[in-house]
């Protein structure tokens, strides 16, 4: 099997204990390994019982964290801490559509902190579709106007309400390592939109994907995208898994490549998450689910298995020594898999049945770190 270009190139993280947050539909946990990754603590759970859609850690500071929680009767809102996890407070303004608007959160589903050069800021995207910014480490939240308010938003949305099994998501929201103005965003359902000025406007961006669920093979929005990823060292190169294939852009071209055809036909190119290695643009993992007619959510045939690709989806190889080879039916939602920065690339995901699983060498092999968890919705590796 081909071994990642640059693995150990300048960049990688210094050996020191790698933390995974584990976001789940009954509260928060974090997974600690020792400086090997060989052995792991399982701490928590922090807001049990509380649906808690994503965590993030603050990587300008390194002590601010963030969790998007929906709190039972009391609704969706936002906790930070300042110190790593240990103490939390509730923000005090969590994202809200405007009174007048006739829409509600029901919750925030993705949480991204600024650029570089503005500590304090962060990105919410909400179910159903909207963008909120803090400016100040997350305590209060505003509707980013230029999309909540954008004349053709109801239109590139498919109204307020659409057909999503768990609701319609505003996710995967990018922020160009060179630009803090130059924004990307995904919708299920709406497609990947672009910003070049903060959020003031935006457009789509979704040339060369296909919808096979309209009536418009090629439209220019009205996609499902699950998950959008830009490389933090080739902002230029973007990927996305979506609910017709994988995809592949690098700009300025504005038409996306597949490249989820050259995967087995018996496993096909659906799944949720993408994770992209630290430091090779060209290396990439996915997770494949079952995407036949009933669109079951399980892994093909019940035989798990990640695929990674060395050369920016020409040719894709099978991952699943150490994963159960047959009647294990899960699958990994699209916030739930995650890598960190070591030399030896860790890559990690937790499942629809609790379940967290690593591995030490770039996906040859995997281990199970964590079992019997609520139904993982996030992974996050610090």
């Amino acid at each position: 099997m081909p071994t990642p270009k640059n693995k150990n190139a300048a960049g990688a993280r210094p050996v020191r204990n790698t933390t995974l947050l584990i976001a789940t539909r009954k509260g928060l946990w974090s997974l600690t390994g020792d400086a090997m990754r060989r052995k792991w603590t399982l701490v928590g759970p922090q807001f049990l019982g509380n649906v808690v859609h994503h965590a993030m850690l603050d990587p300008r500071d390194g002590k601010t964290l963030l969790a998007a929680a929906r709190t039972g009767h009391l609704g969706p809102t936002i906790f930070r801490s300042t110190d790593r996890g240990r103490t939390w407070k509730e923000a005090s303004t969590p994202p809200a559509f405007a009174p007048d608007s006739g829409r509600t959160v029901d919750h925030t589903f993705w949480l991204t902190p600024g650029h570089a050069t503005e500590p304090g800021t962060w990105y919410a995207g909400t179910s159903p579709q909207g963008l909120f910014r803090s400016t100040d480490g997350g305590a209060t939240w505003l509707g980013v106007a230029g999309f909540n308010n954008h004349p053709r938003r109801k239109e590139w949305c498919g109204g307020d309400q659409d057909g999503t099994p768990d609701g319609p998501k505003l996710h995967s929201i990018l922020v160009d390592p060179r630009d803090a103005k130059h924004l990307y965003i995904a919708m299920s359902s709406g497609g990947i939109f672009e910003s070049i000025d903060a959020g003031v406007d935006w457009r789509p961006l979704n040339r060369g994907v296909r919808a096979d669920f309209l009536p418009t093979p090629d439209p220019e929005f009205g996609h499902d995208p699950h998950c959008l990823r830009l490389h933090p060292l080739a902002p230029d190169r973007l990927y996305h898994q979506n609910h017709c294939g994988i995809y592949r852009l690098d700009r300025p071209n504005e038409r996306w490549t597949e490249i989820g055809t050259s995967m087995p036909k018996s496993v096909g190119s659906i799944g949720f998450p993408m994770v992209l290695h630290p430091r090779d643009p060209d290396t990439l993992w996915v997770f494949p689910m079952d995407g036949t007619s009933v669109w079951p959510r399980v892994s093909p045939g019940g035989k798990p298995a990640a695929y990674r690709s060395v050369n920016g989806g020409k040719t894709w190889q099978r991952q699943a020594t150490g994963l159960p080879k047959a009647q294990a039916w899960w699958t990994v939602k699209r916030q739930a898999m995650t890598a960190d920065q070591a030399a030896n690339v860790g890559v990690y995901f937790g499942t629809t049945s609790g379940e967290l699983w690593g591995s030490r060498d770039e996906g040859r092999t995997w281990k199970c770190l964590a079992a019997h968890l609520p139904h993982i919705y996030a992974v996050e590796a610090v």
